[in-house]
């Protein structure tokens, strides 16, 4: 596998790119050409990774014509475009292997590649992989799909959502661009993301990128399969990273830390804060080898070291932080010791890197924030007609870029660390950075195609009885907190801190409510909420990332926001209620992923692979069964609590096609589910 080190092909990729410290408006593209082509769909995915991918493979088994358009040219995103190869699960729910059979097949298929679960016998999970094969091996599941159900996949790499026809409470049509490299010119991922990703919304072709404007529309009624008249004539679903689609539409969202209240009591904050999201990772991949390298620092290394570290005395071995995303091994059948710190490394094994106090990069106030508020994308144009320009801050990719090389060059070459102090960081310059087309991000410069990202924007979902203000999913509802240290009594008022309290209390809720016990004397229940509309599962513990005090968040003596881990610590087994997928304003617009209706501290748990799984197999069901019976997916809940006949019929095909809505011994009858770890 050719190998190089970082070299003056990223500094000169960098180099071009300008620094934005403040919002200031974009030159938005000149009025649009006439679309290049027209291309029919019963269902447009706008995302490729997991949760699309999901969406679009239960689509194609039931015979629909599908378009996905992705930003990479890469479907998967955790497992491939975003290099996180590592699947985050939790044990219990492994063991009883209950997943989404779309997930139980990517787990197979990565077996039946490498002929073991886990070729790079990591330890953060029981299978890590090259982010190329997860490309390979989810798109040849895409293919199989539309032939196994009869369905039509049109895939669209390289494409940007520009516009939305929205009127009548539907999207009409969608305006895409698809970029190529102009004649002449490198081939696409020669350069990182930060110094393309503006040109890629534009219209005009440039010196760099040739341009196709695509509309995307729905089928005529008589070309579209099983649809009934009186709803809508297709559906498109949000399965971005960022919650792109829900940024251009201007549908109500919440984004970066949600107001401390009775619903999310760990919030460290008591009026919320856009700007401080989950750090973005871009990972990449490393080898080691027989010699030392000569592996050159990269001119801005200086300015980034500050912040490097083991992060914990535990964590301090190279051996540890190496084998713990490995994704490839060159003896995987030597037995492993319980110690990964005992763990030998050979010339040729390969590591991805995604670690929180190296190539994180985690800005947190409004001048370097990567996703753009509501204010900001207002204030940059970006939501006047033809104005949307990705809703991301380009300099905080480029700074995320750097870091991420930076943190290699500490790793092999460093001997500072920010946390724990001198003498704990020794060199190990047998090791060598990773890049290439053919190297496992499959890029030049060696970085993976998009970041990893934790949290986007989140919906807030539509106003029922018992969610005056819009449905979401917080804290209370899957947490194992109880609630009752100082913390809580010292920052909720008194009737805060009993409402919190009442969320918990299980059996006992009625008699708190009648005011026979105190709040603090309730004996906390035993499981998450149950919904009445679920229609997936998750389980992850809430684990963050939190935003850096300063700006740069990078600058020395730097520290993580303070309280943000407050909300930090295991949680039950949780449902994906369809409510959480139903954005406000718009009726055909689903939403999966990381962008559902979930608070800021609930999302740090609804973030990994199978939860995206499962919320994209269930939205993908959900629209193909809208289409079949004429029917919205906001009036399969409108008169929740009451019985809704046709989403027990949603829920029942949900089951029937091996997608659980529930986990198993986890019913209302049973108040205790503390065997799920």
């Amino acid at each position: 596998m050719p190998s190089k080190t970082p070299k003056s092909l990223f500094s000169l990729a960098l180099s071009s790119l300008l620094s934005f410290t403040s919002i200031a408006p974009l030159a938005s593209a000149a009025p649009p050409r006439n679309p290049d082509q027209e291309v029919e769909c019963e269902i447009l995915v706008v995302g490729g990774g997991l949760s699309g991918a999901a969406t679009a493979y239960e689509s194609l088994k039931q015979g629909r014509t599908v378009c996905i358009t992705e930003i990479t040219d890469w479907v998967g995103g955790q497992i491939s475009s975003q290099g996180t190869s590592a699947l985050d699960e939790r044990a219990t729910q492994r063991e009883l292997l209950f997943y989404p059979r779309g997930y139980l097949e990517l787990r197979k298929r990565i077996e039946e590649k490498y002929g073991r679960l886990n070729p790079g016998g990591c330890w953060v999970s029981v299978s890590c992989f090259m982010p190329y094969d997860g490309h390979n091996i989810l798109f040849g599941m895409l293919q199989d799909a539309a032939k196994q159900g009869k369905g039509t996949l049109k895939w669209f790499p390289n494409t940007v959502i520009k516009e939305l026809d929205i009127s009548g409470s539907q999207i009409q049509s969608a305006i895409a661009i698809q970029h190529q490299p102009a004649d002449g010119t490198p081939p696409l991922k020669t350069e990182p993301l930060s110094a393309v990703i503006q040109e890629a919304y534009r219209y005009q072709d440039s010196d760099r990128l040739d341009k196709t404007i695509i509309r995307f529309k729905p089928k005529p009624p008589e070309q579209a399969k099983d649809r009934k008249a009186g709803a809508a004539d297709w559906y498109v679903i949000e399965a971005t990273e960022t919650g792109e689609l829900i940024g251009l539409a201007d549908v109500p969202y919440r984004l970066g830390i949600d107001p401390r209240s009775a619903l999310n009591p760990s919030s460290p904050s008591k009026e919320g804060d856009a700007y401080c999201t989950q750090g973005f990772t871009y990972t990449f991949a490393m080898q080691a080898r027989e010699e030392p390298q000569n592996n050159q620092m990269p001119s801005f290394y200086p300015e980034y070291a500050p912040y490097y570290s083991y992060e914990l005395s535990r964590l301090a071995d190279f051996n540890l932080v190496f084998t713990y995303r490995q994704i490839w091994s060159m003896k995987p059948d030597e037995p492993r010791s319980p110690n990964p710190r005992n763990n030998p490394i050979y010339p040729g094994d390969i590591s991805m890197q995604n670690w929180t106090w190296g190539n994180d990069y985690r800005p947190g106030t409004n001048r370097d924030n990567l996703i753009y508020s509501r204010d900001q994308l207002q204030r940059s144009g970006q939501l006047q007609p033809g104005g949307w320009m990705g809703g991301l801050r380009a300099d905080a990719l480029r700074k995320g870029e750097e870091n991420s090389l930076g943190y290699f060059y500490w790793l092999v070459e460093g001997t500072t660390d920010s946390q724990l102090g001198d003498g704990v960081k020794e060199k190990h310059p047998n090791h060598v950075f990773l890049s290439g087309f053919d190297s496992p991000m499959g890029t030049a410069h060696g970085l993976s195609k998009y970041p990893y990202i934790r949290e986007g924007r989140r919906i807030i979902g539509r106003p029922d009885k018992t969610h005056p203000e819009g449905f979401v999913i917080s804290e209370v509802d899957i947490t194992r907190k109880d609630f009752n240290d100082d913390f809580y009594r010292e920052n909720l008022s008194e009737k805060e801190y009993r409402y919190a309290r009442g969320a918990i209390a299980g059996l006992e809720a009625p008699a708190l409510a009648l005011g026979q016990v105190s709040p603090g004397d309730i004996q906390s229940r035993s499981r998450s909420t149950i919904y009445p509309d679920s229609v997936g599962i998750g389980h992850y513990a809430i684990d963050f990332h939190p935003c850096m005090n300063t700006t740069p968040a990078y600058s020395p003596g730097t520290a993580e926001r303070e309280g943000v881990r407050q909300g930090q610590g295991a949680a039950y087994p949780f449902q994906i209620p369809l409510r959480s997928t139903i954005p406000q304003k718009i009726d055909n617009l689903l939403v999966a992923g990381k962008s559902i209706a979930v608070s800021y501290i609930a999302a740090a748990a609804y973030r990994v692979h199978s939860f995206e799984w499962s919320a994209g197999a269930a939205v993908g069901i959900t629209a193909d069964f809208a289409l079949e019976n004429g029917i919205f997916p906001y009036q399969l809940v409108d008169e929740m609590p009451s019985k809704e006949p046709q989403l027990e019929l949603l829920q029942s095909r949900l089951r029937e096609l091996d997608n659980p809505t529930a986990f198993p011994r986890t019913s209302i009858f049973n108040n205790s589910w503390d065997s799920w770890k």
